[in-house]
């Protein structure tokens, strides 16, 4: 019969177990006498008394039976079991090699970082240290060394052109009456701005559209001079922020750091901000040089620049004559033009020696582009300029100058741009790489000549030779032809070279493992990389050398979406199909496919057929790995699959004006297949030109022009006009989008011919769009009429986006002045006070337009961060994984039922009436009963 000595209570209950591979015997047991009880202890028989159940142990591996076995158990027997051991071992082990990984990354990422500062900071001091070596190596060798053409030739200008600006720095310095220039001329070494004079001059000429291989006095100075700002600002931040080593005066000045750091948080806490602005401005030197100061100083620059470079005509002369040495560059006066229908006053330009044009097309690889994609993760945007490259001059909007805009955007609070932050902060971060494969094609067509997928000919058009007759119709037929055929050559000369600069950049950034582009804005929201050549906004090119850096496996729906996307980039019509009809079409040609995979140059090259021949032959690559693997769903993609809105703007007008026949054209409702309102508004100018072309040309003089017209009206030729019909495009724009599409068929010979027909199909193009569209047309002429009355008032339509970014137009009248300089007089431009209030009315509702589909893509980009997606656009055509296109479909889709949720209309009308009290504003447009939800059905709104 079982005593009760001690009352039970949850104290009593055994401490669990401790996890241990060895466990310490327990301390010695003492004796210990039972405490002394109040009541005596009475003996209960065990049938009548009923003992409470023991409460549960503290953890589930618990067990009585343990404990007893532990107590009576020997110092060195109780021990985990083998397996449980093995099992924790492990766990340290990964833990550890996580740890590894970490540091791994951390340091992977600190010497990048080093990179990066070292290519934003030292690229000029590297160039010149090239150029000082290869000097010492010509005294030590006496013998040129073997360069390109083009590196020889600035090689050859640097050391006069270094010791001219060095003789210039010298004597502004002893001067007690200082040209304006000198000051900013002695803020560098003469060799670092040898260096960016030497590069920015050729880089300007290299860029040049019209082939001459000049530049405007004026613009190369001011380009020159900005330079020359941008690189003592990075070097003076630079320093301001470099860790100084340890010393009496460096902690001096680290303690007066400290205070203004100090001071300028304490008024950044009491939203301060202009007071601590100009603080932070004041500590690191960065004020503004303005347009008169660094163009006076690129003009000196430019000077120095033509009196020290020469050239030397190849060595084909006699040794009797003297060698032929000329300036490489010349000042020259150009006199009046036309063109494309405008005149061109007479203005001054710096015009290159021929044999220095003639080594353009090899020289991209060897001048120096800033703002080269980054190899760390950009800034966070903070504020108007703060955020993108780490010491570069990077600003949030693309101003250009403007004084409104940029206090619009420095004035709002930084809580409203949040969301404006968030989305150019996720397609900064956004990974890349290059696409090592197609990029060995392209530089093997480009290493053959080019002229074939999408790439230029390398070769010249050949020159009409001159009639032998007398005849002046003959010759004037010849003259014209033989200008045309020079303006074709120079027009494929200036895209050579811009193929080049492409290409450099993607030679540069090959081996490394992925980069990144920051990204700022336009006045009106849209998104652009910072970098100006090789980015995922540029040609077929760009797009298809480059792929993301991080792979994700296919799945299902990412198998079924690479072969709509490989569809699409296929084009001649296939993108108008259904998607099964896409995936049936590829899955029909895999055998050219596999074929363009393994072989694109020398195979049988279908990829090249292409509308997007680039893009497609990296779709081809990816599908074939893909389908050639044991497990085609659980192949990587590196691929980005784009999703382009169906005439966007359209979109955003239906959506606007709840436009139920405009929301069906532009497949804002649920279809079986896409709706296509270029082919629709080509068979509606059909009609009108086919009923025309019956008509006799005596009563109707469009008669015989619709005749010629009749054959060669397509979806192409109204696709751009219909496309930017929304963005404002006049009656002179689509009438030259029209004529450069028949130009391209060639069945019109005569100029004049071309022109009259021209005009005709432009009319009838605008007349359909008119018909089919008679609600965007609507809101079109109730946006002009508010901006007419606002600008009216002598201001800029201004207005807020639905994301919170403030828009203002910068479309004021500009006042001309005249600047001396040691060159010539140059004529500047400066922003007056007067309004232009035609520019005003014709730009608003494009822009408008643009601020929506900018805050659709930012909300879009957003919310994908969120859900795991890597994210990037090009303003309406959203990119991600093959894997992610359905989540983001779905996530599109949301957002822009969200936008279309806020009464955007009503809320401009009450944000005008706000700013401009006194004005009447005439009421909103009338809207449609299209239920803006059904967009969630929508199998094509983007596709």
């Amino acid at each position: 019969m079982p005593l009760l000595l001690f009352p039970i209570s949850p104290p009593c209950v055994p401490p669990p177990r401790p996890r241990l591979r060895r466990l310490s015997p327990p301390p010695p047991m003492a004796a210990v006498a039972p405490p002394s009880l109040s009541t005596p202890v009475t003996i209960l028989p065990s049938v009548s008394v009923a003992l409470p159940p023991l409460p549960p142990p503290a953890t589930d591996d618990f067990h009585w039976l343990d404990l007893f076995a532990f107590l009576n158990s020997p110092a060195d027997s109780y021990q985990i079991p083998v397996e449980e051991q093995e099992v924790e071992v492990e766990r340290e082990i990964e833990v550890e090699r996580e740890r590894e990984r970490e540091r791994a990354r951390k340091a992977e990422h600190r010497r990048l970082r080093q990179r990066q500062v070292k290519a934003e900071t030292e690229a000029w001091a590297r160039a010149a240290d090239e150029y000082r070596e290869l000097e010492r190596e010509m005294l030590d060798r006496r013998l040129a060394p073997a360069l390109p053409y083009v590196k020889s030739l600035f090689l050859g200008w640097f050391e006069p052109l270094r010791d001219a600006i060095a003789r210039d720095q010298e004597v502004q310095r002893r001067k007690r009456v200082k040209h304006v220039y000198a000051k900013y001329l002695l803020l560098l070494p003469a060799d670092k701005v040898a260096v960016i004079v030497m590069h920015k001059m050729m880089g300007l000429l290299m860029s040049s559209k019209d082939g001459v291989a000049s530049v405007r006095v004026v613009q190369a100075a001011h380009c020159i001079g900005e330079a020359v700002e941008r690189e003592f600002k990075v070097q003076t931040f630079f320093q301001k922020t470099r860790k100084k080593s340890a010393g009496e005066n460096d902690k001096a000045l680290e303690k007066e750091q400290a205070k203004c750091r100090k001071r300028v948080k304490s008024l950044v806490r009491r939203r301060k901000l202009t007071e601590a602005q100009k603080i932070v401005q004041q500590e690191i030197e960065l004020e503004e040089w303005g347009t008169e100061a660094q163009v006076k100083l690129g003009t000196r620059l430019i000077e120095l620049l033509l009196d020290s470079a020469f050239v030397q005509s190849p060595a084909d002369q006699t040794p009797e004559s003297s060698p032929d040495i000329r300036p490489a560059f010349k000042h020259v006066l150009r006199q009046p033009i036309v063109e494309n229908g405008r005149l061109k006053k007479k203005h001054w330009v710096i015009e290159c020696d021929p044999l220095v044009h003639e080594g353009f097309e090899s020289t991209a690889r060897h001048v120096e582009i800033p703002y080269l994609p980054m190899l760390v993760t950009p800034k966070k945007w903070k504020g108007y300029d703060t955020g993108g490259y780490l010491f570069l001059p990077s600003y949030i909007m693309r101003t250009h100058g403007v004084k409104d805009q940029k206090e619009a955007i420095k004035s709002v609070p930084r809580k409203q741009l949040r969301k404006v932050f968030e989305a150019l902060d996720t397609l900064g971060s956004t990974k890349w790489r290059v696409n090592r494969r197609v990029h060995n094609a392209v530089e093997t067509i480009w290493s053959r000549g080019g002229g074939i997928a999408g790439l230029v000919d390398k070769g010249n058009i050949p020159l009409p030779e001159q009639p032998e007759t007398e005849d002046p119709d003959e010759i004037k037929k010849w003259k014209w032809s033989l200008k045309k055929a020079k303006k074709a050559n120079r027009e494929l000369h200036a895209e050579r070279c811009d193929t080049e600069l492409k290409l450099s950049v993607a030679r540069k950034t090959r081996e490394e493992d992925g980069f990144y582009y920051p990204h700022n804005l336009d006045f009106r929201g849209r998104a652009y990389p910072m970098h100006a050549h090789l980015s995922h906004l540029g040609s077929d090119l760009c797009r298809g050398v480059l792929e993301y850096a991080e792979g994700r496996p296919l799945g299902k729906s990412g198998l079924r979406w690479l072969k709509i996307h490989l569809a699409n980039k296929y084009g001649g019509g296939i993108e108008k199909l259904s998607h099964e009809d896409k995936v049936a079409f590829v899955e029909n040609q895999l055998p050219d496919i596999f074929d363009s995979a393994t072989n694109p140059v020398d195979g049988n090259c279908w990829w090249m057929n292409a509308e997007d021949p680039f893009q497609c032959l990296a779709a081809c690559m990816d599908l074939s790995d893909a389908l050639k693997s044991s497990s085609p769903q659980c192949a990587v993609s590196h691929l980005p699959i784009h999703q382009d809105g169906s005439c966007n703007g359209l979109q955003h007008y239906a959506a606007l004006g709840r436009d139920y026949m405009g929301a069906a054209a532009v497949n804002l409702v649920p279809g079986d297949k896409p709706a296509d309102i270029y082919s629709e508004i080509a068979a509606r100018v059909l009609d009108v030109v086919r009923e025309d072309s019956m008509e006799d040309p005596a009563t109707n003089p469009t008669a015989s022009l619709a005749r010629v017209l009749v054959d060669q009206v397509d979806r192409k030729l109204v696709k751009q006009t219909v496309m930017t019909s929304v963005y404002g495009v006049t009656y002179i724009g689509a009438r030259q989008q029209i004529t450069k599409r028949l130009q391209e068929k060639g069945l019109i010979t005569d100029d004049k011919l071309l022109y009259e027909v021209s005009c005709y199909a432009t009319r009838v193009t605008l007349d359909a769009l008119g018909q089919m569209f008679q609600s965007a047309r609507g809101i079109m002429a109730w946006l002009g009429d508010c901006a007419k009355m606002i600008a009216s008032e002598n201001h800029p339509v201004k207005w807020t986006s639905p994301v919170g970014l403030p828009v203002v137009q910068p479309y004021k009248k500009y006042k001309n002045y005249m600047i001396r300089t040691s060159l010539q007089c140059l004529a500047l431009r400066r922003e007056g006070d007067a309004i232009a209030l035609q520019r005003q009315k014709a730009a608003f509702p494009p822009n408008f337009v643009h601020s929506l589909d900018s805050s659709h893509m930012m909300m879009t980009a957003i919310a994908c961060k969120k859900a795991g997606l890597h994210f990037a656009a090009v303003h309406d055509s959203f990119w991600v994984h093959a894997c992610d296109v359905d989540k983001m479909n779905q996530i599109l889709r949301e957002q822009f039922v969200e936008l279309y949720s806020m009464p955007i209309l009503e809320n401009l009308l009450k944000e005008f009436q706000t700013s401009f009290p006194t004005l009447e504003f005439p009421p909103c447009p009338s809207q449609g009963d299209f239920d803006v939800r059904e967009v969630l059905a929508s199998t094509y709104f983007f596709n």
